[in-house]
């Protein structure tokens, strides 16, 4: 074992070690015997340093289905009339029929792609069976991915890939979820737009506080696709959601956007690299963190512009309210661009609540509390407000409503409260 200095080696890296012992694709092995887990010296993790941060890892997942399913912390959202498929502990618990233009089955391996990244590399390694999904036509239905973590804890390392055809339309929605255990979890989603496909796809975090939730999306956007994405997390106490994307075809179009809602001592990471790889596509990107207790959100975006990508037209926007004097707000936006005739723009906001807002509210005869919670749902809500379907919204919204309850940041326990 070379890992940089022996005697700095983590017990997570000789677990994970342990773990890939045998595996065919050794990439993942030979990444961490030689650099170890990823540290503030990688500038992709400077905010969140693996090697400090993942402390015990639990045994792998068994090849079996759980007794049961339980869920724990905010109940998370269900959808009426959904395409629902449960995959508990890496498990898909069943597939259901071909219907409606999308069909699902099981395949060997990873659905993501090679890439110099040990946490996609450790995707790889580790992902025996992976969910493989193709949509075609306009679906009818929300397709929900039901991600459940259960048992004790345990080390789980699965993927989804989805395939979206020539003009095919679809809302797919991943949520996890799962008991009140230390679980680990490295997921990967892979999504291919053909050309003028649309995808809406929301990946939504209600785990218990105790979850480590490492997650690696990729995306592929194709000529005149549109592609809107939009990340919302409450649950893990660690969390690092990277996603990479590439525009491979002139008109596509991509909107990126997420939520962070941390309390406690979680630490959120969301992380973007957008290339934008021909000429004439659009990206806009907008992320808002909220932020109370000794808690951290972590934003770190990336946008490419290769020379061969002119009218490339790109925005970011990143803002952090902070609830209390220990919350940290990390933000860094950048640009990287070879091409010329574009337009590209990057801005980052933090600050506390506005004070001349709260007061107002409350010479109005509204409680600090809850004028304090208006205040922070007319904040998130310019996240909340891309998301056109109304079933979606609601369920967006109560998980929002369920954690400022969960911190008493001022919303009323009933209907009575406010009096």
């Amino acid at each position: 074992m070379n890992i940089a200095i022996d005697d700095k080696v983590t017990s997570a890296e000789k677990t994970l070690l342990a773990q890939l012992a045998g595996r065919e694709k050794a990439l993942a092995d030979s990444m961490l015997r030689e650099y170890g887990l990823p540290s503030r010296k990688v500038e992709a993790y400077h905010y969140t340093d693996l090697k400090a941060l993942l402390g015990q890892v639990p045994p792998l997942a068994g090849p079996d289905l759980p007794d049961s399913i339980q869920r724990t912390g905010m109940a998370g959202p269900d959808f009426a009339g959904s395409l629902k498929i449960t995959i508990a502990n890496g498990m898909v618990a069943s597939l259901p029929e071909p219907a409606g233009g999308v069909s699902a089955s099981e395949v060997s391996g990873s659905a993501l792609g090679e890439r110099k990244d040990v946490l996609v590399a450790m995707n790889r390694a580790l992902v025996d069976r992976g969910l493989d999904i193709k949509i075609s036509g306009k679906t009818g239905q929300i397709l929900h991915l039901d991600w459940q973590l259960q048992g004790d804890a345990v080390h789980v390392a699965t993927s989804v890939g989805l395939e979206l055809e020539e003009g095919a339309r679809a809302v797919v929605v991943e949520t996890i979820n799962g008991s009140d255990q230390a679980h680990l979890a490295n997921l990967g989603s892979r999504a291919r737009l053909g050309a003028g496909a649309e995808l809406t796809h929301v990946i939504i975090d209600v785990s218990s506080k105790k979850v480590t939730r490492l997650h690696t999306v990729e995306y592929e956007i194709g000529r005149d696709a549109q592609l809107h994405n939009l990340m919302v997390n409450s649950g893990a106490g660690l969390s690092r959601t990277q996603v990479f994307s590439r525009f491979a075809g002139e008109g596509a179009n991509g909107d990126f956007s997420g939520l962070n809602l941390v309390g406690n001592d979680q630490h959120c990471d969301i992380t973007l690299d957008t290339a934008h790889g021909v000429a004439n596509t659009t990206s806009t990107q907008k992320f808002k963190a909220v932020v109370r207790d000794r808690a951290r959100a972590v934003f770190q975006g990336m946008i490419r512009v290769e020379p061969v990508a002119q009218k490339t037209d790109a925005r970011m926007m990143v803002q952090g309210l902070m609830l209390s004097e220990e919350a940290q707000v990390l933000n860094k936006p950048e640009l990287e661009i070879f091409a010329d005739d574009v337009q590209c723009g990057h801005g980052s906001t933090c600050g506390e609540l506005d004070r001349d807002s709260l007061f107002y509210l409350m010479s109005r005869g509204i409680r600090r509390e809850e004028a304090s919670a208006m205040l922070i749902r007319a904040f998130v809500e310019e996240v909340l407000d891309s998301v056109s379907d109304e079933q979606l919204h609601g369920e967006l919204s109560a998980i929002v409503q369920a954690w400022l309850r969960e911190g008493g940041d001022g919303v009323p326990a009933g209907k009575d409260a406010g009096k």
